[in-house]
């Protein structure tokens, strides 16, 4: 069974964030410490530590990460000009955060990179 991390808690609304979407497979909530004018992180409520660690039986919940995605990136307004999906794996690819999730990243031109 994997460790919770402090995604559990937000999942579960035992400590405070601006969760933005949830239901029974994905919360989505904004970056504490945004790096760009839209940060939200979308995650599973199963915590899977790493991409690697996915199962096949995790494809509905990962197609559900990408739906909301979608969904947020309208309502934040920023879908028309664009936006950055990003997941991190391991410590070389950035993860900081072993509870695998996704970052919707927008509102402004973000260059050729912009975590890294």
């Amino acid at each position: 069974m994997a460790e919770e991390t402090i995604f559990s808690k937000i999942i579960r609304k035992e400590i405070p964030s601006d969760i933005l979407y949830q239901d029974e497979l994905v919360t989505a909530f904004r970056d504490i410490s945004p790096r760009a004018p839209t940060h939200v992180v979308i995650i599973p409520n199963k915590v899977i530590p790493t991409v690697n660690d996915i199962e096949e039986d995790d494809e509905v919940t990962l197609g559900r990460l990408f739906t909301v995605a979608r969904k947020l990136a309208k309502q934040e307004g920023i879908a028309e000009d664009g936006y950055r999906l990003i997941m991190n794996c391991n410590s070389h690819g950035g993860q900081e955060v072993y509870h695998i999730h996704m970052h919707l990243l927008g509102g402004k031109p973000l260059g050729p990179l912009l975590m890294g």
